[in-house]
């Protein structure tokens, strides 16, 4: 007897000018936790679009099989119906709504030709019980964190009767005990006969929770491994995964002089103007020329509240305190006026916040600083392909031509992409906001390299991170966050996950 609930056989996607999968073969056994891996631009999304129906039959070449039967999905609610459900990064709740309202949004529960929200609050009820959330099933979407969020999603998934879960990145924006407590979720799903497919660039967490891994890259089956192979393992699964051995994950720190402090900030805090709520408290925290500098901490110590009222955004903070650039006192009111002084952000939230996906390179990186590039209010157009060319180049940004669109980038594409923007800025500090989140193992080491090679070159860089390896693999110093207050310093030499967490729980 076939003991694969899903079988995907020679699919073949075609976009103009570009074979995004490559008669890729993918097969999914009944219970199992099935992890899918690959560098961004694999086809991973495209094989699971394909999957869902967002790509319809004959948009595509090959067959798929669910449950043994030959499926042909039109449209996504011909693949619900069939049992798949499919979870993406970016979360698809209604934020305005009660929890119940968004668990049966689009499959309401009816009593003749009304909605029967009794039997929808009820039922809400056990589906919360049954991803192990304790909260109120009437309370709005929007006054729920991330983590809480995702289960949500996971329960909506489950109320439409799922029998194939496919989650997409689900932990990239979660803490780590978030994160433990949506695995642990999917083990329990397991054990009730629920299949999962997990795409992750986390490759440890998918190692910690898979049956099986298959690989895609270029958009064709590398290969499908399970705990008896010998690859199957974080150096291995990279190896796959980029077509070559990558000894070590972070690029080597290099022999170099740290200068004097060119960055600090003193007594800084920060009242968060719309709830009149106090979120930072007197924070002492400095930068040395050449020197990374991360700051750790569990979602919601205040990082990226700390790092937005050092921009300038007086908007949203009221702020109280000193910063100095270079040893001159600086107090900005508006986000240009930090450009100015040499200070950059680049944001977490590159896809919404951080870069125009519908413009092209060109039109992004140059954004930052247009005032070099003017003339009498007209912009030199020469100068700037020239200058995002050379950004294409240094970088190492994968892109057809500086007029390609930015969203067609894949992640790590988009990320330096938001990093040459701010760089055109020539700034002296740069903070750059969780700059490896969504992005495969390979875009994180060339990241990693840009960092040290910026450095290197004089600049000084703060990172906001919630991954523990990464931190002490690319710093020279931490400070460690809770609750909007600095708890900890600690070179990177004498810090440990274990002493990072401990501080972060003050």
């Amino acid at each position: 007897m076939n003991n694969y609930i899903l079988e995907m056989r020679g699919i073949t996607k075609i976009f103009p000018g570009v074979k995004a999968l490559d008669n890729v073969n993918f097969k999914v056994k009944k219970g199992e936790i099935h992890g899918l891996l690959g560098e961004n631009g694999a086809g991973k999304s495209t094989l699971m679009k394909v999957l869902s129906g967002v790509y319809p039959y004959r948009s595509y070449d090959g067959e798929i099989s669910l449950d043994n039967e030959t499926q042909r999905f039109n449209q996504i609610s011909d693949s619900e119906k069939a049992g798949i459900a499919i979870i993406y990064q970016e979360l698809a709740l209604i934020p305005e709504l009660t929890v119940y309202e968004n668990i049966f949004f689009g499959h309401e529960i009816k009593n003749g030709a009304f909605i029967d929200w009794n039997e929808t609050f009820k039922r809400a009820v056990g589906m919360l019980k049954k991803v192990r959330l304790n909260i109120n099933p009437a309370i709005k979407v929007k006054e729920l964190g991330i983590g809480t969020r995702q289960l949500i999603e996971i329960a909506k998934a489950i109320s439409k009767n799922v029998k194939l879960l496919i989650l997409d990145e689900p932990t990239a924006a979660l803490n780590e005990d978030d994160s433990i407590n949506l695995l642990n979720l999917l083990r329990e799903l397991k054990e009730q006969g629920v299949t999962s497919i997990l795409i992750s660039h986390k490759i440890k967490e998918v190692l910690s929770i898979a049956d099986t891994i298959t690989v895609l890259r270029d958009g064709k089956t590398v290969c499908t491994l399970d705990p008896k192979d010998r690859d199957f393992n974080e150096f291995g699964i990279i190896k796959h995964m980029v077509g070559r051995e990558i000894e070590n994950i972070y690029p080597p720190r290099l022999e170099q002089k740290i200068g004097d402090v060119c960055f600090e900030v003193r007594n800084w805090s920060a009242i968060d103007s719309a709830k009149g709520k106090q979120i930072l408290h007197d924070i002492n925290l400095n930068v040395r020329k050449g020197e990374i500098v991360s700051i750790a901490g569990l979602m919601g110590a205040g990082r990226t509240e700390f790092a937005l009222s050092l921009f300038g955004n007086t908007d949203k903070y009221a702020v109280q305190g000193e910063m100095y650039i270079n040893g001159k006192k600086q107090k900005f009111k508006h986000p240009r006026q930090a450009i100015d002084a040499g200070l950059a952000y680049a944001t977490e939230d590159r896809k919404n916040k951080g870069l125009i996906l519908i413009q092209n390179i060109k039109q992004n990186i140059s954004i930052a600083n247009l005032k070099s590039l003017c003339n009498m209010g007209v912009i030199n157009e020469n100068r700037e392909i020239r200058a995002t060319e050379s950004y294409i180049e240094s970088l190492n940004i994968k892109a057809t031509s500086v007029a390609q669109i930015t969203e067609n980038l894949s992640g790590g594409n988009q990320q330096k992409v938001s990093v040459a923007k701010w760089l055109y800025a020539n700034p002296q500090i740069m903070i750059l906001d969780e700059p490896t989140r969504g992005i495969d193992v390979g875009a994180k080491y060339e990241i990693y390299c840009i960092m040290r090679d910026l450095v290197r070159k004089g600049m000084s860089i703060i990172m906001i991170s919630s991954e523990l390896l990464e931190i002490l693999g690319i710093s020279d110093r931490i400070y460690v966050m809770n609750k909007g207050r600095i708890t900890g310093e600690i070179m990177t030499s004498e810090a440990t996950q274990e002493t990072i967490m401990q501080k972060a729980m003050l």
